[in-house]
């Protein structure tokens, strides 16, 4: 038998062996339906090569800085010890910078450029160095903490900057080969391959939108914000985290889904606020047991267990008991992948839900609109000789909640800042935290806030709602 046929039939043995071990030829990448096994010398001698000098120039190193205040023993604050030491005292106020690095991706020619929240969060200076060593300062020009993307600007002076162009993540199938590029380590652009090894990770933990494309190519630190990219160029999601035991790459690695990029580009792009749909509902995601119990043959979908009577899900018809299995075709799993395409879903327009009801399946038409901002936050920094003077609040409405990723019912008053050495700060109080109660007052508004904290009681009796649990606080006059 001759060599050419002894590895044509190993192919055909190991089909997919081979779809790891060898990359796809030049025609495959220009009809991304057509995926086949290599199954001739000829296709086997193809590389990545031209795929990757045309993306790597997009592919960018971000580096950020921030200055950070060093902590002052309290014992080196009093005044004795400072005269003590005279000049030679140490300068307790110097600053030193902190320093760190990540990757981005240039999504538009005009130098917008994709990476992760937490690359950038807090950074006072960020630099991006594009792979031919040209260095630019960058503006962030949308920080979405929620998905942990952002999304910065260059400016191009009169001159297009290599891009990828974002592809449809709908379009990844598991086993579809990726090719994941960015700056591990600090050591400079590095490519590596892999598969996709799942799809729709929804217990990853990293974000409000837990909904992560698995991929097994060699991830890093410092590859965070960098592409991943399908066989036909196009960015199939934002390389965001791993799973290591060790801190380097164990071949579990992953991606926000280019849906979810193009969502916070496309809004970044238009003056305001980021904004996504709406549900205007409780959900929760249904169990072995609830699927016994409403006649469900498998635990799938989103069972609806409170609905806003304002809300776009009461106003298309849905009722409390309802599971949501697919939502425009796509099936729903849980509770974070109907989250995810609400939220990548285009404001306006119109989704075709298929409900559960009973033993009958129900289709809606669920209209995709923003939250309302009713009732409006009346921001207020509180101030006086009272237990939350110092904290800044909102009243909650269900466009408060959305930004927040809180429960979308949820009334009353919520601290969004706390400043420091504030009498809120030293007795504990949160960003986050609702204020239920101060004493007798239940708080529904900041009016409410502002009017029970006016007189000075004997003591002070306040009820909070933290991370979802009441908690109560005694303090003196």
């Amino acid at each position: 038998m001759s060599d050419y046929n002894l590895i044509k039939n190993i192919l055909k043995v190991l089909p997919l062996v081979s779809l790891l071990v060898f990359s796809c030829p030049s025609d495959l990448l220009s009809n991304i339906d057509k995926k086949i096994v290599p199954d001739n010398l000829n296709n086997i001698a193809y590389s990545f090569a031209p795929l990757v000098k045309q993306a790597a120039p997009a592919v960018v190193n971000i580096f950020t800085s921030k200055a950070v205040k060093r902590q002052i023993p309290p014992l080196f604050v009093d005044p004795f010890f400072r005269n003590f030491f005279g000049k030679s005292f140490p300068n307790m106020n110097r600053e030193r910078i902190e320093r760190s690095l990540g990757s981005g991706v240039i999504v538009k020619p005009d130098g917008y450029i994709v990476t992760n929240y937490h690359v950038i969060a807090g950074a006072d200076a960020i630099k991006v160095v594009l792979n031919d060593r040209r260095e630019f300062s960058a503006a962030v020009i949308r920080q979405d903490e929620r998905s942990d993307l952002a999304v910065l600007k260059i400016e191009p002076h009169g001159n297009e900057f290599p891009y990828i162009e974002i592809g449809n993540s709908d379009d990844v199938e598991v086993g579809d080969l990726v090719i994941a590029i960015g700056n591990p380590f600090g050591v400079g652009q590095t490519v590596t391959s892999g598969i996709v090894s799942a799809l729709a990770r929804t217990k990853v933990g990293i974000s409000d939108f837990n909904f992560f494309i698995q991929t097994d190519a060699a991830i890093n630190p410092g590859n965070s914000g960098g592409a991943l990219l399908s066989m036909d160029g196009k960015l199939a999601g934002v390389n965001t985290a791993i799973f290591s035991r060790s801190g380097g790459s164990q071949g579990i690695g992953f991606a926000v889904p280019g849906n979810m990029v193009r969502t916070v580009v496309f809004g970044a792009e238009r003056a305001g606020k980021l904004q996504r749909p709406w549900l205007g509902a409780n959900i929760q995601s249904v169990t072995q047991e609830i699927a016994q119990a409403i006649g469900l043959d498998r635990p799938v979908g989103a069972l609806i267990t409170e609905l806003h009577p304002n809300g776009p899900a009461n106003r298309s018809g849905l009722v409390v008991g309802d599971v949501i299995t697919q939502i425009d075709g796509h099936k729903i799993y849980d509770t974070e992948s109907l989250l995810f395409r609400i939220a990548t879903s285009k404001v306006g327009e119109k989704a075709n839900l298929s409900v559960v009801r009973g033993s009958v399946i129900v289709p809606v038409i669920f209209h995709l609109e923003t939250p309302p901002e009713v009732p409006a936050r009346q921001k207020t920094l509180l101030k006086g000789a009272q237990p939350v003077s110092g904290a800044t609040v909102v009243n909650l409405s269900p466009a408060v909640a959305e930004e927040r990723g809180l429960n979308q019912l949820l009334t009353g008053v919520i601290i969004i800042g706390i400043e420091k050495g504030s009498p809120a700060a030293r007795i504990g109080f949160r960003p986050g935290d609702i204020v239920l109660q101060i004493n007798k007052t239940r708080i529904v508004s900041v009016l409410d806030l502002i009017k029970s904290t006016r007189y000075n009681p004997t003591s002070w009796h306040l009820i909070i709602n933290r991370n979802g649990q009441r908690l109560t606080m005694m303090l003196p006059g």
